[in-house]
């Protein structure tokens, strides 16, 4: 340790191990939860993961892909550009959010709960049935 000190100085090394000890750190911190623009039905602070499963619920009850409703980037038209309002289908699905919402909190409000959430409520597969529009009888 000796020639350590002598070769590079009490300075650079200190530096040095701070250095490391800020890096060991970093690798232990979860990167902070990404918060995205835009949610006007969802709640601000909400995840990765229920995005993904509110979205993937869309998929599924309407037979669609995420291009139903996403418009594509102005400046990558391969890829969707998730903020953008410009497609009406995605105002649509937020006042369906709504109109579902209402509904459960109206008729569904005294029913047993799991997880927070109704085990009888109404959703988007319950009128399109894996349809972009509701069959009407």
């Amino acid at each position: 340790m000796i020639c350590m000190r002598f070769i590079f100085g009490k300075k650079t090394i200190t530096i040095a191990l701070l250095m490391l000890t800020v890096f060991l750190l970093g690798a232990f911190i979860p990167p902070p939860e990404k918060i995205y623009k835009n949610l006007k039905v969802l709640p601000k602070n909400t995840t990765k993961e229920e995005l993904d499963k509110v979205m993937d619920g869309f998929k599924v009850a309407l037979g669609v892909k995420c291009n139903h409703c996403h418009a594509p980037q102005a400046n990558n038209p391969k890829k969707l550009d998730f903020v953008s309002d410009a497609k009406p289908e995605k105002e649509v699905a937020r006042k369906m959010m709504r109109m579902t919402e209402k509904i459960n909190k109206k008729y569904f409000h005294d029913q047993e709960l799991q997880n927070g959430k109704a085990l009888l409520a109404v959703s988007c597969v319950t009128c399109h049935n894996g349809n972009k529009q509701p069959e009407v009888f």
